[in-house]
């Protein structure tokens, strides 16, 4: 069985930090890749060995194949960690890392490439037994039989990109004298977002919660799931605050769901960590996609389960089984996880620049996951996620008052810089959150209601 000596982090900003302290808490060398932009970034500073892979952008960069190859054989590194964004979920690099005899701390390679495909996903879900949305069986081409389909199906319908996500090439309709129009408009779109114009259908659902499912396998058959994550507070398809447990579902909800994905993975062979997205509307859930990967909000599940992922993802890596057995997983408490972004809180334009002040609230069960430091600049490049405040309580009120006290404290100020810490304050006081009460489209009817107000 193998043993990671030294491991290379493929990616930058808070993952790579927190990947680094899991690495050294298990005695593993780290290597800390970067571009030239990220030559004094934190996990930079600390990990073992550091190597330069690029100018600023991306695809010179952190995309780069080869150089991070070049740079995992250079640094005599055995294990490369993905985390999350960047090539996480790209299935030719997962190949390429093991066919240079590397150890890829992540899913294989085809449960990756099945789960990156949003049609063939599908397909693969529903044959595992995953509730799903009503739609196309897969691809749709033919604009009549799809908008006989649509019809069947009933009105209003989703026309979304078999690729990709974000928003992008995902079309609305409420009428079939629209649909070809649309269909026409998300191909296109999927076209120049993703350099593919296939598109699929599905029954559009009016007001649903975005619920996910933690899960994790070994790779041999053997899957747990560590519960849910609510996640419906988004704005453009973008997750704002996610909390675990979700205040709306019940322990038999919980454990109906959960067991239905874990035994999903353990048929599929999965191995490491993976996230099932679903909708959820009047008590039916309905699979959206799969998340081969690390989430970045990941630390609820940790802080509700006691369950280390990252820790967890290295030994199923070397090819050790899972450290806990579904009766093992005990549930407790509330965790609440705040995304802290550099943009103007009110019009969400970036805003990057060199922090002069920073300030990490603590006390107890405060955990604040950032690479952040005073005098360090955030670069223009890259997503504008600069930290993240997680707060446990052992009710969900209580978290919600520890989280009111964390962001009192919590400070990031630099030259004309500005975050989302007030926006999040904002939240705390707006009495349908307070209750848990609001959906995938509440955050962007706020907002709108906010500027309509000012």
């Amino acid at each position: 069985m193998p043993q990671i000596k030294k491991l290379l982090i493929a990616n930058r900003g808070e993952i790579a930090l927190r990947i680094h302290r899991a690495c050294h808490e298990m005695g593993i060398q780290t290597v800390a890749v970067h571009s030239t932009a990220d030559a004094d970034a934190m996990h930079v500073r600390l990990a073992d060995q550091a190597v330069c892979i690029g100018p600023p952008a991306a695809a010179d960069s952190y995309l780069n194949i080869p150089n991070i190859i070049s740079a995992a054989e250079i640094s005599g590194a055995d294990a490369i960690h993905p985390g999350y964004g960047f090539l996480s979920e790209n299935a030719k690099f997962a190949e390429i890392v093991e066919l240079h005899n590397l150890i890829f701390v992540g899913p294989k390679a085809e449960h990756i490439r099945i789960m990156g495909d949003k049609v063939e996903a599908k397909r693969t879900a529903g044959a595992l037994g995953l509730p799903l949305v009503p739609g196309s069986d897969g691809a749709i081409s033919d604009v009549t039989e799809a908008k006989k389909l649509a019809a069947e199906i009933g009105y209003p319908v989703i026309i979304k990109a078999a690729s990709g996500g974000g928003g992008r090439g995902m079309k609305v309709c409420n009428d079939p004298d629209q649909f070809e129009t649309l269909m026409q408009q998300a191909g296109s779109e999927a076209k120049a977002a993703f350099g593919d114009a296939t598109v699929y259908l599905e029954k559009y659902l009016g007001n649903p919660r975005h619920i996910e499912i933690q899960v994790f396998g070994d790779g041999n058959g053997n899957a747990i799931h560590l519960g849910e994550r609510d996640c419906s507070l988004q704005r453009r398809h973008q997750k704002v605050l996610e909390e675990a447990p979700s205040p709306v579902l019940s322990t038999e909800e919980r454990n109906r769901i959960g067991d239905i994905c874990a035994k999903a993975m353990a048929d599929m062979g999965y191995r490491g960590a993976g996230t099932i997205e679903f909708l959820w509307e009047n008590g039916e859930f309905y699979f959206i996609e799969m998340n081969t990967r690390l989430q970045v909000e990941h630390p609820v599940t940790e802080a509700i389960t006691g369950l280390d992922l990252v820790r967890e993802q290295i030994r199923v890596a070397e090819g050790h089984g899972l450290t806990l057995r579904q009766e093992d997983v005990q549930f407790r408490g509330h965790a609440i996880e705040c995304r802290i972004n550099a943009e103007d809180p009110r019009t969400f334009a970036p805003s990057p620049g060199r922090v002069t002040t920073y300030h990490a609230p603590g006390g107890m069960n405060v955990r604040v996951d950032s690479g952040l430091y005073s005098g360090y600049k955030v670069p223009p490049y890259y997503d504008s996620m600069i930290a993240k405040l997680i707060v446990f309580g052992q009710t969900r009120e209580g978290a919600l008052r520890r989280l009111r006290r964390a962001l009192e404290e919590f400070v990031i100020a630099g030259d004309g810089m500005k975050t989302t810490i007030p926006l999040h304050q904002a939240l705390l006081d707006v009495p349908a959150f307070q209750q848990g009460d609001y959906t995938i489209k509440w955050l962007e009817d706020w907002l709108a209601s906010q500027d309509e107000a000012a």
